[in-house]
């Protein structure tokens, strides 16, 4: 799909630049942090640790080892919401940039999530470190995870290429995302099993797309399986549905951008 905005050849060419751009973007992240790259970590375990305090204390439900359950969640969503909003003011803040220098556009927000997926495999270690200690099984199902993390970064690709143009044409779209993101943590069972849903409510669950790509990654990891065919086939339907849409309106827009920074 990528060829369709700048050609994979023109992006093998700026290899480089994206290398340098995700570099810059992990440093800028934790430049004024003390502890820098560890609260890629801690955020997760801390956010899970109140998580399992309200959740499986106060309103209880049987899901074994919420922890786990509750972490591989919070970690997707972590990557996914971060990626989109991220994605969308990477034009903005590389606009001295690509105003001065003739280089694709399509390669900054390619950088952010490439830098948000090196967040998302270093807070794989907590992730890990809670399976262990709680006596999860690690099963050989874990290795489908890397496969798993493709389809959740271009799926996040996808929807940042669709945001990215529109975010800069139209200001309030930041705005209104960022309410979005936040109905669709409530909508996807990050937190919660889908199990405690009323039935007059699931299917605005089950109808969520972002659901069946939580579900790809969060699988092999809670439940120890690769996901069935039927599953895996909806979510990469799903993934090429939001790569193409993100491709064609990243590209009818990428000539109007440098006007409007």
């Amino acid at each position: 799909m990528l060829p369709a905005v700048a050609g994979a050849s023109e992006l093998f060419v700026y290899r480089d630049l994206i290398a340098t751009l995700v570099a810059r973007d992990l440093k800028v992240r934790y430049r004024r942090s003390a502890i820098g790259f560890l609260w890629t970590m801690l955020q997760p375990l801390l956010t899970m640790l109140v998580l399992t305090i309200v959740f499986s204390t106060l309103f209880r439900f049987d899901l074994p080892n919420y922890p786990v359950y509750a972490l591989a969640g919070i970690v997707f969503w972590n990557f996914f919401s971060q990626g989109i909003s991220s994605s969308m003011g990477s034009l903005r803040r590389n606009a001295p940039l690509f105003t001065k220098v003739p280089v694709p556009k399509v390669v900054f927000p390619i950088a952010t999530v490439i830098a948000g997926v090196v967040n998302l495999v270093l807070a794989l270690i907590p992730l890990t470190g809670i399976l262990l200690a709680t006596g999860h099984p690690v099963r050989p199902a874990i290795l489908f995870l890397p496969l798993a993390i493709v389809l959740v970064a271009l799926f996040t690709l996808g929807i940042g290429l669709l945001l990215s143009p529109l975010a800069v044409l139209f200001h309030d779209i930041t705005e209104l995302i960022g309410v979005l993101l936040t109905v669709m943590m409530y909508l996807t069972p990050i937190f919660y099993p889908i199990g405690i849903v009323p039935d007059r409510y699931i299917w605005l669950v089950r109808l969520n797309p972002v659901r069946a790509i939580l579900e790809v990654f969060r699988t092999p990891v809670y439940e120890g399986t690769v996901p069935d065919l039927v599953h895996l086939g909806a979510a990469g339907a799903i993934t090429l549905v939001a790569l193409t849409a993100g491709v064609l309106a990243f590209r009818r827009n990428a000539d109007r951008i440098p006007f409007y920074v």
